[in-house]
């Protein structure tokens, strides 16, 4: 009878080995990711000036309205004289117009020529001029401007007095006199409308004297310079040219750019043969200088 026992005991051993042996199923569990918010761009808006902060203005920059408003002629060729704006009664502007770039240094140089034709046909000459081209210079040099910086400028004058007279402007660039401008006018800015706040500092411009005379001007022959026609303008028998430069009638009111202010420069032009219609009697002529004295 012990052998069905050990039958049954060895099957019994034999399934139980088989079932260690057989691998466990896994339950593979799949996890559904949440769901992540979208990526949004931030743009960085651009400056906005804070209105509290002030912006540094350019405190020789030229007013808009300059050179626009046209003054009804007189008579006399000349408009009726007006009150000086406000931002003009102590003018210190910077150059508006100019032929040339600025100079690379600060030193001194004069160049002398014949008018080179294409700045004689910008400039105010014309057949009818009491002088010919042949007898007129061509100056380039630099100057001091108000905005404290050196420009270079141009002139036209008469050939036989462009040394004397480049000297006598070496002298003044050297004490850092300040001049607004310094360029070749033209036929328009010359014989036309009037707006009573030009400064261009020059020698030659074809035109008849000042205050409606028939007569031709010194400068239409390039015998005469204006320096800063509007800080010493001309004034007679009321009338002032620039018309709106009325403020600097009063002489005793030194500003920049008024000849007073360095009058060595007076003296400069007398060591040359120049006069100065400063001292004039019949009229005020501040701005000009003359090799001929009238």
């Amino acid at each position: 009878m012990r052998a069905p026992v050990l039958v049954a005991v060895a099957t019994l051993l034999l399934t139980a080995c088989t079932a260690a042996e057989a691998p466990t199923p896994r339950a593979t569990v799949t996890e559904t990711p949440e769901p992540q918010p979208a990526i949004t761009a931030t743009v960085t808006p651009e400056p906005v000036a804070d209105p509290s902060i002030d912006v540094i203005a350019n405190p020789f920059a030229r007013p808009d309205w300059l050179g626009t408003e046209v003054l009804v002629k007189q008579d006399n060729d000349l408009g009726k004289p007006v009150e000086t704006p406000e931002e003009l009664r102590d003018r210190r502007l910077e150059p508006g117009k100019t032929a040339y770039s600025d100079p690379e240094t600060d030193d001194w140089f004069v160049e002398i020529s014949a008018i080179p034709d294409d700045v004689l046909k910008r400039s105010s000459w014309r057949k009818q001029c009491p002088v010919e081209p042949a007898d007129l210079a061509y100056i380039v040099m630099p100057f001091w401007g108000f905005d404290l910086q050196a420009h270079t400028g141009e002139m036209i004058t008469n050939a036989a007095h462009a040394e004397e007279l480049a000297s006598v402007f070496e002298q003044m660039y050297a004490r850092k006199f300040p001049i607004e401008e310094m360029r070749v006018t033209t036929w328009d800015e010359v014989r036309g409308d009037h707006t009573g706040d030009q400064n261009i500092t020059i020698s030659f411009e074809c035109r008849k004297v000042t205050g409606g005379f028939d007569v031709w001007s010194e400068h239409a022959s390039g015998l005469a310079v204006d320096i800063n026609p509007f800080h010493n303008p001309w004034v007679r028998d009321g009338y002032v040219f620039p018309e709106l430069a009325g403020a600097y009638r009063d002489r005793e009111w030194l500003r920049p750019g008024m000849i007073e202010t360095q009058r060595q420069i007076i003296k400069d032009f007398t060591a040359v043969g120049w006069e100065w219609g400063g001292t004039w009697t019949d009229l005020d002529d501040w701005m000009h200088f003359s090799a001929t004295g009238l």
